[in-house]
């Protein structure tokens, strides 16, 4: 296979790239957004696993066996912390339209400017080598797919080398889809669907080579660990601590954790492009998920290279594309290298966004306003200008990566490259944890423990790296920095036994520590600082409009801030931010003089284009301020803090009322129902009871007047007057019952009785009703004797209610019934079936009702009051059980009611 063939399938898979990015945004057009969605939210902060992962962990396995998974479980831990830490950085940032971690800092800090283009520098001086990291990856796997050997490419020669096309193309990319806007807070929304993507490509190709090296070449995990460990070169990477210190092992969960929070491209994916805090949930199990699968072949496929390359002729970095290609798999070989090209521009598209949004707002577009006649330009071209800024610094952070590639990296292996690059931004942690959880951290503070935090961690990391490219000289590593033993980079102050990651983790992060929390202890704060202190650190007390929270006096023309909003925005969407800001807020924007809320807000609309610092320098140059002093401070976070409470209590009070209302609202319906139900109850119970009267009086009359009746028809009208007389009594004694039941009069004569009797004896005094129809009654109960606690009684009335009902409702002759007993846990279950026609699911639930039948004349009218079923359910539900109906196997119904058993 050739590089062609490589290059073709990467040109191709970036083409693939572009469509899943127009579809995202042609997605967003049509309202309707791809990536607010917590799945591609987690999947989104898989950019973790760049190419380091996918080549370097094998390699680092390789070498150093479990040791790689420290790695993994330090964002793993770290994701127990989302929901607490993450979710507050991400309230700060979405309150502050804060856009970067240096803008972060630099915020939280008074928005110094000082702040923020310190740690621009320090971020884009950490990141360049891990960006070139990605690129040497793409460089190396495009000659392993070519077996082709590899070639130092140089400067001079950089025409030939196919990773600067490719750079390019992914620089071409992120302009197309990372600078659209002039808000750098706005979400990307192509640009994290590709991302998202781009790490389904590569787990799914990590775990297809995988599988392919451990049931395609051996037969299984336990095969390939069984083989290596009678390997004696091999035993003990299974061992912990054997080729790695439990201090490594300590240092690189510490250094991995901070950096899946304060990575820039972490930052960017996790804080900025987060659409909602919920997704946050999702991504504390689906995150760990995540690298825990695209992990398990690492070290099955680092010992499968081992023993497979036993020349050692093949970098352990490669393993996972190589091992496909020695087997002649094109395919999957193919597929890998997708996989770990996905890994790698995944990184290179999100860091470089990152990196470019610090360097245009802390350092390029301050310089670029400072430019006389750019400070003042209509219609908003200043907005423009700054997207060109952004894409020249693209270009550059592309650019400085190459450079970085070809002249230093070299020498170094992808892991150690990264490992650099996260005790980099490590250096952030005290500062950034310290000011969102420590009113007391200062400025001062922050900045002397970032700068010394970074000259430890250049010393110990970057100079090494120097004197490998032969940029300096090798006594600096032997005799120390100026010939000073103590000062060697590996052996800093003579601690030894530490590998060079831990050893720079450990100084640096202890000097910046100690410094962070000394010089903020004895430093003086401003106004400033101590407002954004309280913020911060409150900011689930603060999270109120921001115009609620103004924190500066003095005057402002309006004219002047709204010229300021056009030179950014143009004219019409400035004005138009202005005008329904202040309809929102009520403030008059018929006087000159600007209102303190709307300077607030244009600040905070800045922020998110040029970065707060560089907004708050912006707004000062057209406001006249006073000093605030720190009283005042407090007596506007006090007066925040009592509106806070206000609300909360104005909250409360109105969400009482609301359920108040709804109660009121249910009680009255309820009446309504009552009454409406007392209605039909009243007519229904008169029509039962008109009906046996009117027959009663029909023939009472008809013997009344017909005195020469013959004595037989006589005595017929006589028993029927009698029959209908009975059946009157009858019904009122079951709406008498009813309502004792309903009232909670009616009480049970609780006693023990069998119950195998109790049916026996019900269905023996129905026999001869059933018999007139030829009706058979067949009881099935198991053999043995079950003891109910009840009231007998009672219960003997629902089954003979039930199997009255079921011999009404079967045909003669071929009519039948049924009585079973069935043990349930803790209760019985008796169960009364039929073959008769059965009765619609739709009112299943309406027959328990009173006078069902009479409000469903589609039914047949059948004999009796219509409040059997009803009856029985308050007796089955006064003895805690349930009763209800279902259809039978074949046709037919099958009525149950359960009786505790306890």
């Amino acid at each position: 296979m050739n590089n062609i063939v490589a290059i073709i399938t990467a040109l191709f898979y970036l083409a693939i790239l572009f469509g899943v990015a127009y579809f995202a945004e042609y997605r967003l057009k049509k309202g309707k957004s791809v990536i607010n969605n917590g799945y591609v939210y987690a999947l989104s902060l898989a950019v973790y696993c760049t190419a380091w992962t996918y080549y370097g962990s094998v390699g680092r396995a390789a070498t150093n066996g479990l040791e790689f998974l420290a790695i993994y479980l330090g964002p793993t831990i770290s994701a127990i912390l989302f929901w607490p830490v993450l979710r507050k950085i991400i309230r700060i940032c979405k309150s502050q339209s804060i856009n970067s971690i240096a803008d972060l800092i630099s915020t939280r800090y008074g928005k110094n400017f000082s702040v923020a283009v310190i740690v621009t520098v320090l971020c884009v001086t950490g990141i360049i080598p891990y960006i070139s990291l990605q690129l040497k990856a793409i460089s190396n796997s495009i000659h392993i797919i070519a077996n082709a050997a590899e070639e130092k490419t140089t400067l001079s020669n950089f025409l030939y080398d196919d990773t600067i096309y490719i750079a390019i193309i992914l620089a071409l990319f992120i302009i197309l889809f990372g600078t659209r806007s002039i808000d750098a807070s706005e979400k990307h929304e192509g640009l994290v669907a590709a991302v998202a993507f781009e790490s389904v490509i590569k787990l799914a190709a990590f775990l297809a080579a995988g599988i392919f090296v451990v049931y395609g070449v051996f037969n299984g995990f336990g095969d390939v660990f069984t083989r290596a460990f009678n390997d004696v070169t091999l035993k003990n990477l299974f061992q912990f601590g054997s080729s790695t210190s439990y201090g490594t092992w300590l240092g690189l969960m510490m250094v991995s954790l901070l950096a899946v929070v304060f990575l820039p491209r972490q930052f960017q994916v996790s804080v900025v492009e987060n659409m909602n805090e919920q997704h946050l949930k999702k991504a504390t199990w689906l995150f760990p998920l995540y690298l825990l699968l695209i992990n398990i072949f690492v070290l099955p496929i680092a010992l499968s290279g081992k023993l497979i390359f036993t020349a050692n002729n093949v970098d352990a970095d490669t393993f996972v594309l190589a091992l496909p290609l020695y087997f002649n798999q094109n395919g999957l070989s193919l597929f890998v290298f997708i996989g770990g090209f996905s890994a790698a521009t995944s990184m290179i598209i999100v860091e470089t966004i990152a990196l470019s949004t610090m360097m245009s707002n802390n350092i390029a577009t301050p310089l670029f306003l400072r430019v006389k006649k750019f400070k003042s330009t209509p219609n908003g071209a200043i907005s423009k200008s700054i997207i060109h800024i952004r894409r020249v610094n693209i270009f550059i952070i592309i650019a400085l990566a190459y450079l970085y590639d070809k002249t230093i990296a070299q020498n170094l292996s992808l892991v150690s490259i990264g490992l650099v690059s996260f005790v980099a931004v490590a250096q952030f942690a005290p500062a950034a944890i310290g000011g969102i959880y420590w009113k007391d951290a200062s400025k001062n503070g922050a900045v002397a423990s970032i700068v010394v935090g970074f000259i430890v961690w250049f010393f110990t990391l970057v100079v090494p790296s120097l004197v490998s490219a032969g940029v300096l000289s090798n006594s600096i590593m032997v005799n120390g920095l100026w010939g000073i033993g103590w000062l060697k980079p590996f052996s800093l102050f003579g601690l030894q036994g530490f590998d060079s990651i831990t050893h720079a983790t450990f100084w640096s992060l202890l000097f910046n520590i100690i410094v962070f929390v000394s010089v903020s202890l004895n430093s003086k704060k401003s106004t400033e600082e101590i407002y954004q202190g309280e913020i911060f650190v409150d900011i689930f007390k603060h999270t109120l409009a921001p115009s609620s929270n103004v924190m500066w006096k003095g005057t402002a023309n309006l004219p002047d801030v709204q010229t300021l909003l056009e030179n950014f925005l143009g004219k019409e969407r400035a004005q138009k931010l202005i005008t329904n800001y202040a309809q929102r807020n009520k403030i008059s924007l018929d006087t000159k003089s600007a209102d303190p809320r709307l300077v607030t807000f244009a600040e905070r609309i800045l922020s998110g284009i040029i970065g707060s610092a560089s907004a708050s320098i912006m707004v000062s140059s057209v406001i006249k301020a006073e000093e605030v002093k720190i009283d005042e401070v407090i007596n506007i976070l006090r007066e925040s803090q009592q509106m806070i409470e206000l609300n909360k209590e104005l909250k409360k009070k109105s969400t009482e009322l609301q359920k108040a209302t709804q109660q009121l609202t249910q009680v009255n319906e309820q009446l309504k129902e009552m009454d409406s139900l007392k209605d039909e109850f009243l007519y229904t119970v008169t029509h039962e009871i008109r009906t046996p009267i009117t027959s009663i009086r029909a023939m009472a009359e008809i013997v009344h007047d017909n005195t020469d009746m013959p004595e037989t028809q006589r005595q017929q009208f006589l028993g029927n007057v009698i029959k209908e007389t009975e059946r009157l009594s009858h019904l009122i004694k079951q709406v008498l019952n009813l309502e004792r039941y309903e009232s909670g009069q009616q009480r049970l004569n609780m006693s023990e009785f069998v119950l195998n009797k109790l049916i026996n004896d019900t269905v023996a005094a129905l026999h001869p009703l059933a018999n007139e129809k030829s009706i058979n009654i067949q009881i099935s109960i198991p053999n043995t004797m079950f003891l109910i606690r009840g009231d007998a009684p009672l219960l003997q009335q629902v089954l003979q209610n039930l199997l009255s009902n079921a011999i009404k409702f079967v045909d003669d002759v071929t009519g039948k019934i049924k009585v079973s007993v069935h043990l349930n846990y803790d209760e019985v279950q008796v169960w009364v079936e039929d073959n008769g026609a059965g009765i619609d699911e739709a009112v299943h639930e309406l027959i328990f009702d009173k006078f069902f039948q009479a409000k469903n004349q589609t039914l047949k009218k059948p004999e009796g009051s219509g409040l059997g079923l009803a009856i029985s359910k308050k007796i089955i539900e006064m003895h805690g059980g349930k009763i209800w109906v279902e259809n039978g196997e074949v046709n037919g119904s099958r009525f149950i009611f359960t009786i505790p058993n306890s």
